[in-house]
């Protein structure tokens, strides 16, 4: 049996003497103690030296991946003929047998017996030293580090999370010590504070100005608009402020020179992370910006792990605490994170951030995923494809723009949007639900009601109310109902001779309240059922009961009043 150990140098075939031994792992330690009792266990039969670093490095990144190198190959065919090979990698020992045709063992008193080699390597293995072994080994994790990490100076997303973190920091201290600045002056000379806005620009006034009965000698073309430097000149003559030493002045002015050093290096720190950025990930900066997708990065730990992320995942990145707190408060998700302040976001409508935070994330999460994984020369000034999404986007966003105001004012094209009318449909998703309820003239009074296109509804209603109300009516005697009858007859009668020509509709309204009214004058009063009351009589009642009903209703129809008087005079 021949055992296989990797070294820094090189590939060892031990030849092993005593394969009995093998049996009893709980010796290994003792037989390993000493180099002479190692001998006696195993014995160097062929070792294979790397020639340079570049094959070291080769072969181990191999041999981590569980595959034979080319070197190691030929090294096996010349010494393992009908042998057996121990290894301490099983994966190896398959595709060693599959490949090479050498049978391999794997068990666990290899990994033992591996472990007492190592112990004594530099005694079973000549001309091989512990000062040389050192120095080899520490070349090749460096050179194994820097594969693994693929290090490249130009393509490396940590430089972006570290610059994007200063670069924020930087923005809180400049913020700090320009207010610093602010309060501190402004007991000298408080309208500054007022008359020039800007941190930096209010920095270099100071530092020029000093105190402010220099600013009458003072030139400040450079540094502030002509409007401005009149102002300045002015309030700084009538300042309320109160007087400072040269020495507070002095320490002011210090404080000045940080902030205009800080916000120098902040501007050169932009142009780092933009150069960076249009390396690393071009699309993406191409579609949300420099400093979002420097954000993002940072937020997702590298490049590569945003890779692995979702569109919606992306949409709603930095805002995990609001969406855990609407999932327990079972409240809506928020739409949208740090992507937010993406130039198309802040292009949009306020009812439509929603529509393109979620159109833009999942662009976004396509353009990482090629910026991380597409391999090749000219990746970096090939940002083709999130220029081409966003130019899809802004369409898209334009599109629905368009959509709303078509909504409110027309179609796109300036015509108005005529869509034909159904009642029986609801706006939405939805079919043809069940139809609405018509209206029920009969629930309503009849007192009052001057519409007439009702008229023909309203004749109904009176048979009903008279079905309700007969029994409140009920009349002792047979005889005075047949007389009732007779007399509503003749009132009818005389009623349509004398409004023949006046207009239907009116005229039924008019009968139906002057029977209405009659009928409770009845049932109140017992002397209108006298059979011998006289029919002018009758009709005289009538004329003045219509004359009351009339001035009820609504002052629409004099005319047709004084038309009916004539009529029924005549």
């Amino acid at each position: 049996m021949l055992l296989l150990f990797e070294t820094q140098a090189g590939f060892a075939l031990f030849k092993v003497l005593d394969e009995g031994k093998l049996k009893k792992v709980e010796d290994f330690s003792q037989e390993f103690s000493s180099a002479e009792t190692a001998r006696q266990v195993v014995k160097l039969k062929a070792f294979s030296k790397f020639e340079n670093t570049s094959e070291a490095l080769e072969a181990t990144t191999l041999l981590i991946d569980s595959k034979p190198s080319k070197g190691l190959r030929k090294f096996l065919r010349a010494h393992c003929d009908g042998e057996t090979l121990a290894v301490a990698d099983s994966k190896l020992g398959n595709i060693i047998k599959e490949k090479l045709k050498i049978e391999c063992v794997h068990n666990n008193a290899v990994m033992e017996l591996m472990r007492g080699v190592r112990a004594q390597l530099t005694e079973l293995i000549s001309g091989l030293a512990v000062q040389d072994l050192s120095p080899m080994s520490l070349g090749l994790s460096h050179s194994l580090c820097r594969y693994k990490l693929k290090f490249s100076a130009d393509k490396v997303d940590t430089m972006i999370i570290q610059a994007i973190g200063l670069l924020d920091d930087l923005d809180k201290e400049l913020n700090t010590y320009a207010m610093r600045v602010r309060e501190w002056y402004g007991w000298h000379f408080p309208e500054l504070t007022k008359i020039v806005a800007d941190n930096i620009l209010y920095a270099r006034t100071v530092k020029l100005m000093g105190d402010r009965s220099n600013a009458a000698k003072l030139d400040f073309s450079e540094i502030l608009p002509e409007e401005v430097e009149s102002e300045l000149k002015e309030a700084a003559v009538i300042s309320m402020g109160t007087e400072v030493s040269d020495l507070d002045l002095s320490n002011i002015k210090e404080l000045c020179d940080q902030v205009l050093s800080l916000s120098e290096y902040r501007a050169q720190l932009y142009d780092y992370l933009k150069s960076r950025m249009n390396t690393i990930a071009p699309n993406l900066t191409a579609l949300v910006g420099e400093l979002v997708g420097a954000r993002l990065i940072a937020h997702g730990g590298s490049l590569l792990n945003l890779a692995k992320q979702p569109g919606s995942t992306v949409q709603i990145l930095g805002a995990e605490k609001a969406l855990f707190r609407a999932l327990k408060t079972k409240h809506a998700t928020p739409k949208y994170g740090l992507i937010y302040h993406a130039s198309l976001i802040g292009q949009a409508a306020p009812k439509l951030k929603g529509k393109i935070s979620r159109s833009l994330a999942a662009k976004a999460a396509l353009a990482i995923r090629y910026d991380a994984l597409v391999e090749g020369q000219d990746k970096s000034l090939d940002n083709s494809m999130g220029l081409e999404n966003r130019a899809k986007l802004e369409a898209r966003l334009r599109n629905l723009e368009g959509r709303e105001l078509g909504r409110f004012a027309g179609s796109a094209k300036g015509k108005p949007k005529i869509e034909v009318y159904d009642k029986d449909r609801k706006k939405g998703a939805g079919a043809l639900i069940t139809p609405a309820k018509t209206y029920n003239p009969s629930a309503d009074s009849l007192i009052g009601k001057t519409t007439s296109s009702t008229a023909g509804n309203e004749e109904k209603v009176p048979k009903k109310t008279e079905t309700r109300e007969e029994p409140a009516e009920q009349a002792p005697i047979s005889g005075e109902k047949k007389k009732k009858s007779k007399k509503k007859a003749n009132v009818d009668d005389t009623a349509l001779e004398s409004d023949g020509d006046a207009h239907m509709e009116p005229e039924g309204e008019e009968i139906v309240k002057e029977k209405k009214k009659r009928k409770k004058n009845s049932a109140e009063n017992e002397e209108v059922q006298n059979a011998s009351q006289d029919v002018d009589a009758g009709e005289k009642n009538k004329k003045k009961k219509r004359k009351h009903a009339e001035q009820e209703e609504s002052p629409e129809l004099p005319r047709k009043k004084k038309e009916k008087k004539k009529k029924s005079e005549t």
